[in-house]
């Protein structure tokens, strides 16, 4: 076994050529899974967060994100759908308890005679996917536990090089993007979307790689817009927002060799969202990645909303939702929650603005979950949007939603963008997965489930509202944990996760500046309990 920590480099032919055979099975399979709903059939959900360790260890708690996608056990309400949930630590057994008993109508043991949990028992800051494949006997395992093969994809939270090895080793497709077309998502191949697409998005510069491409790209941004004060330097492969620093101009100087070398000399005040970064790190992975140059884009009423649409299998694109980002950190480019559905106001403009990326990454081939990131805000009465950036992968905003649909069986209305139940009310809610105190650590999965049974803190079928949590292992270390919480209206969602922070504050006796809060991912860390 020899653990890396880098990413597999470009495949070769052969294995892209044995990559293509297997997802030419995905079609037939998903078209079976979605007309069927007794059709056997088995997903393996591999929850990875495939990115730079580095980056990623700078998230407190980052390794209990794979606990995210539980609600993927939902699906077990098919009584054909079997699911292997595979993590890097092992997942309590009420945790997996209680999403089981989400499962309204299903007999808890009839689903959980479909459901296997695999665990690597490894805790170390490397993807997921590779200590699968580090581990011979657990592929085999998988494979066994598998059965059938064609009858069963791949579920991962991102594609790269490690998924699609992961797929060839365990003979399954992967049921999204194929890591050759990644490129896609990153910045520069966002701006290059938004450009295909015609969609407005922030002025700028794409595909550059040293300081010195980065210092004529803003001497370039400041000429051709005038008064800017300040701009975003991005790399291309980021997470989260900590891949983004922020520049502000210095005082206008005479002269294009002048104005270079100051805008040069401020690139040493470059402004992080993690706190480790500097200047000399950033640029060095500048130079590996690539990134981009944007303006600050500012405006009256500022808000960050994303659309989140899926490429189906047979090629088709379709609108999920949308949401109102909560973003944190010290320039609010981090994102910590959010809130289902946009804005009325605006709604139907990025979902439309959305579909045209959409259709652009259909053309290319992309399948699979994916976002548009936007930024709104009002001009002489106005509302004016610009796209920031596509995230290819699953996101913060993925799991909320699942739930809601799994647990409501409602549906989203695509000519108004609100969720529906059955009965015709409309859905609404708020979900973080960093809602954090020093005084919730210590709390074990039991200590919470207790909590939620003496206050009645969960989700009601009869009325479709409630509370959910996630994340339930990190509370216990980090004192951080996940809630959803769905009502009849924003402000409905809005009052049950206040229910929640209280009952949460007075159970552990957190008060001051220690009862619950959102986390900011890069820059707050917990105090020491006094």
């Amino acid at each position: 076994m020899t653990p890396t920590n880098e990413l597999p480099a470009t495949a070769s032919d052969e294995e892209r050529a044995a990559f293509a055979r297997l997802q030419a099975r995905l079609l037939p399979l998903w078209q079976k899974t979605v007309s069927e709903r007794s059709f056997e059939h088995t997903s393996v959900v591999v929850p990875s967060l495939s990115f730079d360790p580095e980056e990623l260890a700078k998230i407190s708690g980052i390794s209990f994100y794979e606990e995210r996608l539980l609600f993927v056990l939902m699906r077990l309400r098919n009584p054909g759908a079997r699911v292997l949930y595979v993590t890097s630590q092992p997942i309590h057994p009420e945790i997996i308890d209680y999403y089981l008993h989400l499962l309204v109508g299903v007999p808890s043991g009839h689903a959980r005679n479909r459901l296997g949990i695999l665990s690597m028992m490894d805790s170390s800051p490397i993807p997921l996917t590779q200590k699968i494949l580090d581990r011979p006997r657990a592929i085999a395992r998988m494979r066994a536990w598998i059965g059938n093969r064609r009858r069963a994809y791949l579920t991962s939270f991102n594609s790269t090089g490690l998924e699609r090895r992961l797929a060839l080793e365990l003979g399954i497709p992967l049921n999204g993007l194929d890591p050759e077309l990644v490129d896609l998502g990153t910045k520069t191949g966002s701006r290059e979307a938004f450009v295909a697409a015609g969609v407005p998005h922030a002025l700028g510069a794409q595909g550059l790689r040293t300081r010195k491409e980065c210092v004529e790209a803003l001497v370039d941004l400041e000429k051709n817009r005038p008064g800017l004060r300040a701009a975003v330097v991005k790399l291309n492969h980021s997470f989260s927002g900590e891949g983004n620093a922020q520049l502000q101009f210095p005082p206008e100087q005479v002269g294009s060799k002048d104005r270079a070398q100051a805008i040069d000399a401020a690139l040493e005040q470059l402004s992080f969202n993690a706190e480790e970064e500097s200047t000399a790190t950033f640029f060095r992975k500048f130079a590996a990645a690539g990134g981009v140059v944007e303006e600050l884009v500012t405006g009256s009423n500022m808000t960050a909303p994303s659309v989140q649409m899926r490429i189906r299998p047979d090629g088709h694109p379709s609108l999920i939702s949308t949401h109102e980002q909560v973003l944190g950190g010290p320039h609010n480019q981090a994102y910590v929650g959010c809130q289902f559905p946009a804005s009325d106001s605006y709604r139907m403009l990025i979902s439309e603005q959305a579909r045209k990326v959409a259709d652009v990454l259909a053309q290319r081939g992309v399948l699979g979950r994916f976002s548009v990131d936007f930024l709104a805000w009002q001009s002489e009465g106005q509302w004016e949007v610009a796209a920031i950036e596509i995230n290819l992968r699953m996101g913060g905003t993925t799991h909320p939603f699942q739930a809601l649909e799994f647990l409501t069986s409602g549906t989203l209305d695509e000519k108004t963008g609100l969720f529906v139940a059955p009965g015709g009310q409309e859905k609404f809610y708020f979900s973080t997965d960093a809602l954090v105190s020093p005084f919730y650590r210590g709390l074990l999965p039991e200590d919470l489930l207790n909590i939620l049974a003496h206050h009645g803190l969960n989700f009601r079928p009869s009325q479709q509202s409630g509370v959910l949590f996630h994340m339930i292992g990190a509370l216990s270390q980090f004192g951080k944990i996940g809630v959803t919480c769905i009502g009849d209206s924003h402000e409905q969602a809005q009052q049950l996760y206040e229910w929640t922070v209280r009952i949460l504050d007075e159970e552990t006796g957190a008060t001051g500046s220690h009862r619950g809060r959102l986390e900011d991912p890069f820059h707050e860390r917990l105090p020491q309990m006094e």
